[in-house]
């Protein structure tokens, strides 16, 4: 583990810290105490002792689905980074998330905080100015988010899809005029590949960039941006050389900076759900872009999309699975509690049943993504299983959204209880980031072909 978060991670910040994080929230975040169990260990023999070893419970075993301590993909390092955290979320994001959502947008400060507590940056290299931590604690960081219901901070997005373009595809001179202050929560990035008329469909790209002189003018639009408001720096697709025998070999990326003449930032997007997260439009009118903005190789960017896309594909997956554990344990908690007929709602066998079904989905859903973590992990994941994992773990986090919400009864359709936020916020997980029914294409191609 990476010197920086060796520091992150000696501040204090150690389980016992966090135990009683989630005794006055409202999302019932379980206690950040540790799961690891015992079990015997013995030959048989009847003069040998037994021996107790630890082991980590998968989530199937656990109390909660969201305790700390489980699933043998993670080490005790992990586990004392999640509890960190989960401190961060519970105490930093979800007290003020409701003004976010008025707001349309988290603050600046929680991106500075964010930043301070290691939580931004942790893939990326340490001699590239990130932390230099290994995925699966990027992985943990996008799990607690979902565990704290709070969709606001685009820190996966900023972290984990933007920055490794930067860190795989930038100059030196970008490396070190970008990466160190997003790692910091200084500098705000963003993706824009999403047009008016191109979403799903990359090659349906509009926005272009001609060459004049040395420099680059670009124009176009953008639309359903994330952090678009707020972004510092923005890698943008934009057609470069339109003769192409097709889009894809004629695509290539460029870093604009807030500010740049004839760079304009449209208005924040209402939308159904994600309300505190900034989602913008943007233009772009004869912005004048000089050599050094042009991010990687000439007419490259549609190779470095799709060798990208896989990641953004997996962090989608992996906080679709980890919300679908809040909602069991939000509605789990709730049906206790519920009084119908008599008695709780949970004494009710069709009750029983419906919650025996979701967590066995969860679960089944939980063991694959964990699968594909650890291969993204070393370097093993390929575009059809992420395309597999986002399409699965975004359908189940829809029809775990509705079920749980209909356990709730007519309260689960008010904005105070946590649940209505779960629902509206999942809707979005099978549109973006290729939406599922491209995934099932990708898919079927390799299936076919």
């Amino acid at each position: 583990m990476a010197a920086t978060v060796r520091t992150v991670l000696s501040r204090g910040l150690i389980l016992q810290r966090a135990v009683n994080l989630a005794a006055n929230s409202s999302c019932r975040l379980p206690v950040a105490s540790s799961t690891l169990l015992h079990r015997c260990r013995s030959t048989g023999a009847p003069e040998q002792d037994v021996t107790l070893e630890m082991f980590r419970p998968e989530t199937s075993s656990a109390p909660s689905l969201m305790d700390i301590g489980t699933r043998r993909i993670f080490q005790e390092e992990h586990d004392m980074y999640r509890a960190s955290a989960r401190k961060f979320w519970t105490e930093e994001v979800l007290p003020n998330h409701p003004q976010y959502e008025k707001d349309g947008q988290v603050s600046r400060e929680v991106w500075l905080k964010a930043g301070e507590q290691g939580l931004l940056g942790v893939n990326t290299p340490e001699e590239l100015g990130g932390i230099g931590a290994d995925m699966l604690y990027a992985a943990v960081g996008w799990e607690e988010q979902s565990y704290s219901n709070c969709s606001g901070p685009g820190y996966a997005l900023h972290s984990d899809i933007v920055m490794p373009y930067i860190a795989k595809y930038g100059s030196q001179e970008q490396k070190e005029k970008f990466l160190p202050d997003m790692t910091a929560g200084r500098k705000i990035g963003a993706i824009a590949m999403t047009e008016p008329g191109a979403g799903s469909d990359l090659q349906g790209v509009r926005t272009n960039a001609k060459k004049v002189g040395d420099d680059w003018i670009l124009n176009g639009s953008k639309v359903f941006i994330t952090n678009g408001w707020m972004a510092d720096v923005i890698i943008v697709v934009a057609i470069t050389n339109p003769q192409a025998k097709s889009a894809a070999h004629g695509i290539s990326l460029f870093l604009v900076e807030e500010g740049m003449p004839g760079f304009k930032k449209g208005r924040k997007l209402e939308k159904i759900g994600m309300k505190a997260q900034d989602t913008a439009e943007l233009f772009f009118d004869d912005v004048r872009l000089p050599p050094s903005a042009l991010l990687g190789q000439e007419n490259k960017g549609f190779v470095y999309l799709m060798q990208e896309l896989p990641q953004e594909r997996l962090i989608i997956a992996d906080m679709a699975i980890a919300s679908s554990e809040f909602m069991f344990e939000e509605t789990r908690n709730y049906v206790k509690e519920r009084k119908a007929f008599g008695k709780t709602v949970s004494r009710l066998q069709t009750i029983q049943h419906k919650l025996a079904e979701i967590k066995t989905d969860i679960v089944v859903g939980r063991a694959f993504l964990d699968q594909c973590l650890e291969l993204h992990n070393q370097g093993r994941l390929d575009s059809n299983t992420a395309s597999m994992a986002k399409f699965w773990a975004s359908d189940l986090q829809n029809r775990v959204a509705t079920q749980c919400l209909q356990m709730h009864g007519g309260w689960g359709y008010m904005w105070e209880y946590p649940i209505a936020k779960a629902f509206v916020d999942s809707r979005v997980q099978p549109i973006y980031g290729g939406s599922n029914e491209i995934m099932k294409e990708l898919i079927a191609r390799s299936i076919v072909n």
